[in-house]
């Protein structure tokens, strides 16, 4: 149960775990640093109900009934879903962990967990994840942008991507340099850059 005044931007810090006393445990320890927080009692009870269209990050038990917690994180990536992965582990599933640090996990805790470096664990896994939603988005921009291009304005776009100067754009197509310049403004006009580095920059998010 969230006990948080949540707004809808709000991250929200997913728990999953067979163990009713660890979420329980969990969720009151996220409340006390102002966290947003849902439990769930198994891997297949997320994926039934949490919302994947809002920012958040995922605590989830390594060893649980069905699907475990490397499983949950294997099909999290298979369906093209990005959250930050906290896993908790057992002595003896130190090699397990290491596995989903290896698959991607933002990080891996022992039980039992020290508050607060738990606490900043999750911090930093949410950061991750709301860097990693703005780059989705300026991707997004870029390629919205790049479809608006005509063949020749892209030729010329992923040289100028390149570092290719402009009379060597001109010399390669056969072309004036005037026309190239032309072309190069038309780039910047419809990719909104308000200098050549942001035209390159956006560029180099669809290579």
């Amino acid at each position: 149960m969230n006990r948080v005044p949540e707004t809808i931007t709000q991250p929200i810090v997913h728990i999953v775990d067979d163990d009713e006393a660890i979420r329980s445990s969990l969720s009151l320890l996220l409340y006390s640093v102002r966290l947003v927080s849902q439990t769930y009692d198994s891997a297949l009870d997320f994926l039934a109900r949490c919302d994947f269209s809002r920012p958040g990050c995922l605590i989830v038990d390594v060893r649980m009934p069905g699907m475990s917690g490397l499983d949950l994180q294997r099909e999290l990536k298979t369906r093209g879903i990005q959250m930050p992965v906290i896993v908790l582990t057992a002595h003896g599933d130190i090699p397990m962990a290491v596995g989903a640090l290896k698959e991607g996990a933002s990080n891996f805790l022992e039980k039992p967990y020290d508050d607060q470096h738990l606490i900043d664990c999750v911090h930093h896994a949410l950061e991750d994840g709301d860097r990693a939603r703005r780059d989705q988005e300026r991707i997004a921009v870029a390629r919205s942008c790049f479809e608006q291009l005509t063949p020749r304005e892209r030729q010329i776009a992923a040289m100028v991507a390149s570092g290719d100067p402009s009379k060597a754009i001109a010399a390669r197509l056969g072309i004036s340099q005037r026309t190239v310049e032309v072309h190069r403004g038309n780039l910047m006009a419809k990719f909104h850059a308000r200098s050549l580095s942001d035209l390159v920059r956006m560029m180099q998010l669809l290579e």
